[in-house]
């Protein structure tokens, strides 16, 4: 890992693309995750564009374009080969953490998807997950891009802003930005959850208005449903 990253922070030009990108496909598509974040690679490329060796702006699209096509193929691959993958040599010693994996993406569908692109163990399992899941693929691409948008321009300008200080920035910042983006799902949730509501209230405070006239004794004439009079009517003759 420290090879990598020595390499990594010592090039400039295409070759900070290429190896940035081909650190975050790997980590999502043959699970290199458990042996590199991909963050840091996407931190340690925000710093080198921070000297001026990169673009920040490619090397953000880079980063963006690379997550997504990474879960696509870890998503392609848990959809093809199904459960046999997690009882690999890779996965053998992680299964109470795949477990929990699987209950997050039962609890939160689609969601786990976006959610889980800000935990390293989760974000490297998520698409194989997804897939094995039959989760379909167009709904798993919209959450897959938003998260990898969100992750992959959020970490790679935190690179770029702290520049020396982006180790303390990796260590911290995973779950700093995973629990901002829950806060915000759940809120979007509840408001969502409470309209809901307040809609069908709405909803049914109409339909007993609408069976108000229906009433016999509302009926005009002052006759009641069976045909008689009403019992204050008074008699004509009174």
């Amino acid at each position: 890992m420290h090879s990598i990253t020595d390499w990594l922070a010592n090039s400039s030009g295409a070759a900070v693309y290429a190896i940035v990108a081909a650190l975050v496909f790997c980590e999502d598509a043959l699970f290199f995750g458990f042996v590199l974040p991909g963050e840091t690679a996407a931190v340690l490329g925000g710093v080198i564009a921070g000297q001026g060796r990169v673009s920040v702006y490619w090397l953000c699209a880079t980063v963006v374009l690379a997550a997504i096509a990474g879960d696509s193929v870890g998503y392609e691959v848990g959809r093809r080969f199904g459960p046999r993958i997690l009882e690999t040599k890779a996965l053998r010693g992680h299964q109470q953490r795949i477990g929990q994996a699987q209950e997050f993406i039962r609890r939160r569908g689609p969601a786990a998807v976006f959610l889980g692109r800000f935990i390293a163990f989760f974000r490297a399992l998520m698409p194989a997950l997804a897939g094995i899941s039959r989760m379909p693929y167009p709904t798993f691409l919209l959450f897959n891009a938003l998260g990898g948008l969100v992750w992959g321009v959020g970490f790679t300008l935190l690179g770029y802003f702290a520049g020396t200080a982006y180790k303390q920035v990796e260590k911290t910042a995973g779950t700093a930005v995973a629990v901002v983006v829950a806060v915000v799902v759940v809120a979007a949730v509840v408001a969502w959850q409470v309209r809901r509501h307040r809609a069908a209230g709405d909803e049914g405070t109409d339909g007993a208005d609408g069976e108000e006239g229906t009433d016999g004794s509302d009926e005009p004439g002052g006759h009641t449903p069976e045909g008689g009079k009403r019992a204050d009517d008074g008699d004509p003759r009174d």
